[in-house]
């Protein structure tokens, strides 16, 4: 009996990072002689152009990666990051913000095509225990790829720049700012900054205390928003200039319960969202396990979200993605970054 032939697939079958990952498995898995077929004769090589191979964590560029990947400092400095993972690297450069300096893959892999020409080509083919040096993580079942990328220009630090000329270059006239205040959990801040991002604010302010936006777990949980929105990280003093410079109004999210002695806090409601349309904000976030500093306490005015039941709070990601909706701008009011 013959079988009928399936219909070629449609091409935005091609455009989820899921179905390119798997089809990189089983690239990679199709068959014991595979690997050693694709290492010896890799498509994307020129003629004279010699395959660049690490096998040994004591290499230099193995020690760059995983100084990268621990020190946010050393990130800083070179102002380079390290993704894992062949999906978030394939969902950021779709994005277009991201430019990849050094694409690492697991021997006997193939280099994704959509990714080639984004690394210029500057692919070098890992083993397994490189892999595993560089992530971190103890399998490579989901680390086939570790990506090196610039860090976006948009990103500034005031400790190392001029106060007044990195707030000028960051921001144009904002209009709504996250501020956040000690978020030391990866995974809350980077998914804070995603929704920032998807709520047009114009950009995050990071007080002393936060971890760093380019820690990868933070990356992780921000979808590519850290490549897109603009971030900066300073202190109150810089604070306070964004604040005076932009004529902006403080709000602090702030539980209606706590016993701080702090005069009673606005409830969040449309009325209230409505009354702050034409204002420009700050709205600080404070961490779970610490609250907000009291200098923010004594800054802001504060705002609250109401609950029935028992719990005081809410996860602070949770908050703050209620926080940035109700308060979004109606219009948006910058130009999201389109270079790295």
């Amino acid at each position: 009996m013959l079988l009928a032939r399936a219909p070629p697939p449609s091409p935005s079958a091609f455009n989820s990072p899921a179905l390119s990952v798997r089809a990189f498995r089983r690239r990679r898995l199709a068959a014991p002689g595979a690997a050693a077929t694709a290492a010896s004769n890799p498509p994307s090589l020129r003629v004279g152009q010699r395959r660049k191979q690490v096998a040994s964590v004591a290499n230099p560029l193995v020690k760059h990666c995983v100084k990268l990947r621990d020190s946010a400092a050393y990130r800083r400095s070179c102002r380079r990051l390290v993704l894992v993972g062949l999906a978030p690297i394939l969902e950021i450069c779709r994005l277009g913000f991201a430019a990849i300096d050094c694409l690492l893959l697991l021997d006997g892999a193939e280099v994704p095509g959509e990714l080639h020409e984004l690394s210029g080509g500057n692919v070098v083919y890992v083993s397994a225990t490189v892999m595993k040096k560089i992530s971190g993580m103890q399998s490579v079942d989901s680390t086939e790829a570790i990506a090196v990328m610039h860090m976006p220009k948009h990103f500034c630090d005031l400790g190392d720049d001029e106060g007044g000329a990195g707030l000028d270059a960051s921001f144009q006239s904002p209009k709504r700012i996250l501020v956040l205040d000690g978020i030391q959990d990866p995974g809350n801040l980077g998914t804070l900054i995603r929704s920032a991002c998807a709520f047009k604010w114009d950009g995050v302010f990071l007080l002393p205390a936060c971890c760093d936006p380019f820690n990868e777990k933070a990356l992780r949980a921000a979808r590519g928003a850290s490549l897109q929105l603009p971030i900066i990280s300073g202190n109150w003093c810089d604070l306070h200039d964004l604040v005076t410079r932009y004529g902006m109004k403080m709000l602090a999210g702030h539980p209606e319960s706590s016993s701080d002695g702090s005069e009673k806090t606005h409830v969040l409601s449309k009325e209230l969202a409505d009354s702050l349309m034409s204002e420009s904000l700050c709205l600080v976030l404070g961490s779970e396990g610490n609250g907000l500093s009291e200098e923010t306490v004594q800054a802001c005015d504060l705002v609250s979200i109401p609950m029935e039941g028992i719990f005081e709070s809410l996860n602070v990601s949770v908050a703050g993605g209620i926080f940035l909706f109700m308060l979004q701008p109606k219009q948006q009011t910058y130009s999201r970054i389109s270079t790295p």
